[in-house]
């Protein structure tokens, strides 16, 4: 009977550890959710040395890496966890959790977090990132971004890469090569936020609605710096500039009116 009641005891207090650890592990994916959004947030804010409108706004997906820990002594290793949300014709996705894993050798004394950001810039691309597992540079070619005015009256990144990346370390923002990187969906995270395993395709193609109420401060960052583009207008950039052109296309027909043509109307 006493080992009946140890083992009882041992099973209860083991349950109980799991469920403060699914707790806590989910406390972090909603804080990383959050922190993504600031990231993003915090590098759009400063447009002359952030990621490029037009850029952001071509993207089929943004992934953002908060304080990607990078570096150590001798070798560097590169590891962090992230989210990263794709276009669909209902809005921007679900944010999806991953994990980005690479070695980079070099002479660094010293551990560096980074802040990471890679904007999926096709449908290849894209479509690396829905199979949940693929290598920058093997699976998919991948570029430093170009940074604030350096995009002006550049069209090859449209061409060349289908992922372009950016990190932002001590304030410092600049695109980066992640060649030999590799990233795959973090299903423990994927468990803890969502309350159940969710397939990497089954988030970024949107087939998750509505999303968790924690996604909001994500979504609510995508929504305004990366607009989605109106159905009739799909093949053109999705850009800031276009969402506010649209919208005023959308007046109602007396408000675009001249005030003389109006007050005609009214004496009528």
């Amino acid at each position: 009977m006493k080992k009946l009641f140890a083992v009882a005891a041992v099973l209860l207090t083991f349950f109980c550890l799991s469920g403060l650890a699914y707790a806590d592990q989910r406390s972090d994916d909603v804080q990383r959710v959050e922190n993504s959004a600031q990231v993003l947030g915090e590098i759009m804010s400063a447009p002359d040395k952030g990621i490029p409108e037009d850029i952001l706004g071509s993207a089929k997906c943004v992934a953002v890496v908060p304080s990607m820990l990078k570096g150590a002594f001798i070798v560097g290793i590169n590891r962090g966890k992230g989210i990263a949300s794709c276009r669909t014709a209902n809005g921007w996705s679900a944010p999806a959790f991953f994990v980005v894993e690479g070695g980079s050798f070099g002479f660094q004394i010293g551990g560096q977090a980074i802040d990471l950001v890679m904007l999926v810039m096709n449908d290849k691309g894209m479509q690396n990132l829905l199979s949940s597992k693929f290598k920058l540079g093997a699976d998919a070619s991948v570029a430093a971004g170009p940074v604030g005015r350096q995009a002006e009256g550049m069209t090859d990144w449209k061409m060349r890469a289908e992922v372009l990346t950016y990190s932002r370390a001590r304030g410092v923002f600049a695109g980066v090569s992640l060649n030999g990187a590799s990233i795959r969906q973090h299903k423990d995270d994927t468990r803890a936020f969502y309350g159940r395993m969710v397939p990497f395709r089954t988030l970024l193609l949107g087939n998750l609605n509505p999303p968790p109420k924690d996604a909001a401060p994500w979504l609510a960052a995508l929504r305004k710096y990366a607009p989605i583009a109106p159905a009739s207008a799909a093949n053109e950039p999705a850009s800031p500039k276009r969402a506010k052109k649209h919208a005023a296309e959308q007046q109602p027909a007396a408000e675009k009116q001249p005030a003389a043509e109006q007050e005609a109307e009214k004496s009528e």
